[in-house]
């Protein structure tokens, strides 16, 4: 018993700096979300829904796919929990201990694995650049050479993003998560900055635009070194050969292995998305593109920053064998998940218009921008609990060194995707497009909650119980709270008619919303809501020191 009291001081410690991290991490994610909304609502001033638009948003979706591939996918699955193992050094289990033979060891990896991501990612962005005209007439563009132009511009930012995603896997592990939420910030400012600032000086907007992404990029590198330093983590280049045969390389790339097949496919996903709105019609690409930036806003200041939080210390938990901790953290965040983005599914999906018009609706962003971008909101809205579960759920397996079992459930909604695009692309073009994305997303989720099943320490009955019981109850209260929000909507829609874009579209947004809000929350409250209490009492206290 005296034994397990440190331990208990320990998890209660992590947990209170846990909320702490995650919180500020989720206002900086806020932030950045804001500011990257706000860089779409340039992109929609300046470019509307024409050619061009299709044009940059094609030329920025081919580098950024890759920075999936090679920064996001191989950080998260792979180095975090390799580079995890260095740091606890004997704390862990017995095994792989060629991996810890001295205290320079995880200065070695750090090198070798620095060598190795920085040559194989500069071969990808000169590869990129010379097979550029080979890849744009897949997509159907109507201005092809520009394509090209945008592609090739933007394609180095690739190799920042590359280096950006190792600093934040660096720190991620040490726990320290402010600087890698601030980066993103620097680029949605440097886009923005440059698409106003440089416009006038270059042939179009969106060539202004693609200076700032290269801008934003090498910003976002820059800004999380100094910490990464600073936490005494060094590295030099190295041989290549000594980077590949590192220990820790080798098992980065065995970890790898299988995600590269599941996050190519995952890429082949996008590119055949792409490929089939753009043959769909002039707008469509683009349209699709504003949908997901308001999907995003919501998934990416809850759902990343939990997810981003919550991989390190599920990977601390599985290697030292706390289940019985993992299993809490992991249904709590399943809950919260359901929390944030159930009701605001339905918010969203009864005033969208509004939404769409108040943030987009200006110059080159017609009536007719606005029917394209509802068609795909309507469609995609549905699947953010779904991806928004999977960003918690697949750090569930990263966790325990495990990508095989969520690259198979990747696969899997990817043919369910690509089918239902295919199917449905012709008569329903976005919408059809954005719908199978979400029957996709929800495929995923089943498929990675029956993988999970495959550990017995892990709880997925426990979990899975939790989590449906708690969305459906969701599910009621938030059509209870929409209900209201249908009925006086309309009213204040005529009210406000004829007023400036602000009013006519802000007001009736904000007083719907608060409406929806105040019946959730009372319903939240009326039935003694365990995870509305918790959030309540996060709000009313002083963070712990």
């Amino acid at each position: 018993m005296n034994e397990a009291s440190p331990g208990m001081d320990e998890t209660k410690t992590r947990g209170r700096a846990l909320v702490r991290q995650g919180s500020l991490l989720s206002l900086l994610t806020l932030i950045s979300r804001i500011l990257g909304l706000l860089r779409e609502m340039t992109k929609a001033a300046l470019l509307g829904t024409s050619a061009l638009s299709d044009a940059f948003s094609v030329a920025f979706m081919i580098p950024n796919l890759f920075r999936r591939l090679f920064a996001e996918g191989s950080i998260a699955v792979a180095f975090i929990p390799t580079f995890k193992e260095y740091l606890l050094g004997d704390k862990t289990k017995s095994g792989e201990r060629d991996l810890r033979d001295n205290k320079d060891s995880a200065r070695e990896f750090l090198s070798c694995f620095f060598t190795f991501l920085t040559f194989f990612v500069t071969l990808t962005v000169m590869a990129g650049i010379l097979v550029t005209p080979l890849v744009i007439p897949l997509f159907g563009i109507e201005d092809f050479d520009e394509t090209v132009f945008l592609t090739r511009l933007m394609f180095p930012f690739l190799a920042f993003i590359s280096l950006a995603a190792l600093f934040q896997g660096i720190l991620n592990s040490l726990r320290v998560f402010a600087p890698s939420g601030f980066a993103p910030i620097l680029l949605n400012i440097a886009t923005i900055l440059c698409a106003y600032g440089l416009s006038g000086y270059t042939k179009n907007p969106a060539r202004a635009m693609a200076l700032g992404i290269l801008t934003g990029g090498f910003l976002e590198a820059a800004i999380q070194l100094p910490f990464v330093l600073k936490k005494k983590q060094y590295f030099f280049f190295t041989g290549l050969k000594r980077a590949i045969n590192n220990p820790g390389t080798k098992k980065v790339l065995r970890l790898i292995g299988p995600t590269i097949i599941g996050m190519a496919a995952y890429q082949i996903n996008d590119l055949v998305s792409t490929a089939l709105a753009g043959n769909a019609g002039e707008g469509v690409v683009s349209s699709l593109q504003y949908s997901l930036r308001l999907q995003e806003l919501i998934l990416g200041i809850f759902a990343v920053s939990i997810g981003t939080v919550l991989l390190p210390d599920l990977a601390e938990y599985a290697k030292s064998g706390r289940w019985d901790i993992y299993n809490d953290r992991l249904v709590s965040a399943m809950n919260i998940i359901a929390l944030i983005t159930v009701p605001i599914t339905f918010f969203s999906m009864s005033r969208g218009e509004n939404l769409i018009r108040l943030l987009f609706e200006a110059k080159s962003f017609d009536k007719e921008s606005v029917r394209l971008t509802l068609s795909a909101f309507s469609f995609h809205m549905p699947g953010l609990y779904f991806i928004a579960l999977n960003r918690i759920l697949a750090p569930a397996f990263y966790a325990q060194s495990d990508s095989k079992s969520p690259t198979l459930a990747g696969l899997l909604s990817f043919a369910v995707n690509i089918a239902l695009a295919a199917l449905l692309s012709g008569p329903f073009k976005g919408a059809g497009i954005a719908f199978a994305l979400s029957a996709a997303s929800a495929v995923n989720t089943v498929f990675l909650l029956v993988f999970l099943r495959k550990n017995p320490c892990i709880d997925v009955a426990r979990a899975l119980k939790s989590a449906i019981g708690y969305t459906l109850k969701l599910t009621v209260f938030s059509a209870a709270a929409a209900a209201p929000v249908l009925f006086l909507g309309p009213r204040l829609d005529a009210f406000f008619d004829g007023k400036s874009r602000i009013a006519s579209q802000g007001l009736p947004l904000l007083l719907t919303g608060l409406l929806f809000g105040i019946t959730g929350a009372l319903l939240l409250a009326l039935t003694g809501d365990k995870q509305f209490r918790s959030i309540l009492k996060l709000f009313s206290r002083k963070p712990a020191r």
